[in-house]
């Protein structure tokens, strides 16, 4: 008696419970549409899935190997199978065809409830992928970027912090299949900056420190991202010299401290053109 539906699982007739649930797993992402993109694989998957409904469960499968091919008029079930077309839900056919039917709809893919606990829809990435990229000032503050991406656009708030090849997860926004719908998942791109470097922790802002300043010490303002300092500059500051603002610098989100700011000197020469007679005169003394 032929049993051609142990032939659609690629299993003998012998087969224990467990081999068959390992075979349609295996079968099932192989030909699964969403992962193989041939003509031939929905059809394939319908009946690969058909042969499970039938063969996992325990009281259609003892009717069917009882019966054989002889329940499909003695045609195999693959010649069964391709006879139905595609328009209809194969698995409904089978389900009226072997006594208790009426199972979970697997050949019509509604996978309303998976015959392995979900562990199939968890093997498929149903995630998907992209680059953004962001400034370092933004990853110091946090920004809200607008994403357009897989013919959906949506924002997302980047928090601060967030550091060069890090990863962040936008939820529901990866694949959508009858399995369930995935994330995006944003790969952060950092970009340097032309005013602030980072070091680790640590962010370096150059600032701009006249000459006068510079030998004589005195007030100056300096503009950053975060607020407007006051710098009390002492006389003899040399080009380069660092000036910290503690606990200014970048967020470590894994210890929800901050590195330090550092304010560097940048000293700023007058153009020969800008200074009095009398100056050049005593720097050429000088």
């Amino acid at each position: 008696m032929s049993k051609s539906m142990y032939k659609t699982l690629e299993l003998d007739e012998n087969a224990t419970p467990e081999q068959i649930k390992k075979a349609y797993r295996k079968l099932a992402k192989k030909y699964h549409p969403d992962i193989n993109k041939s003509p031939q694989a929905e059809e394939k998957f319908k009946e690969i899935s058909g042969a499970y409904e039938i063969l996992g469960d325990e009281k259609k499968k003892a009717q069917y190997d009882m019966q054989g091919d002889n329940i499909f008029g003695g045609q195999s079930y693959h010649d069964f199978a391709s006879s139905q077309g595609s328009g209809v839900n194969l698995d409904d056919i089978l389900a009226s065809m072997f006594a208790g039917g009426g199972g979970a709809s697997f050949a019509g893919a509604s996978f309303g409830g998976s015959p392995f606990g979900g562990g199939f829809a968890q093997d498929i990435d149903l995630d998907l992928h992209a680059n953004i990229n962001i400034s370092l000032e933004e990853s110091m503050m946090g920004v809200k970027k607008s994403i357009t991406t897989n013919n959906q656009s949506f924002d997302i708030k980047i928090p601060q912090g967030i550091r060069h090849g890090q990863k962040i997860r936008a939820k529901g926004k990866g694949k959508r299949t009858n399995m369930g719908t995935g994330d995006m998942i944003l790969q952060i791109t950092i970009t340097p900056s032309d005013d602030y470097i980072q070091e680790d922790d640590d962010i370096v802002f150059k600032f701009n420190l006249p000459l006068k300043t510079a030998i004589f010490g005195g007030k100056i303002e300096v503009p950053t991202i975060q607020k407007r300092y006051t710098l009390t500059v002492p006389k003899d500051t040399k080009q380069g010299q660092k000036f910290r603002v503690k606990g200014k610098g970048l967020l470590d989100r894994q210890t929800s401290s901050y590195g330090d700011l550092y304010l560097q000197a940048n000293i700023t020469i007058p153009k020969l053109d800008d200074m009095s007679e009398s100056l050049k005169d005593e720097l050429k003394k000088l």
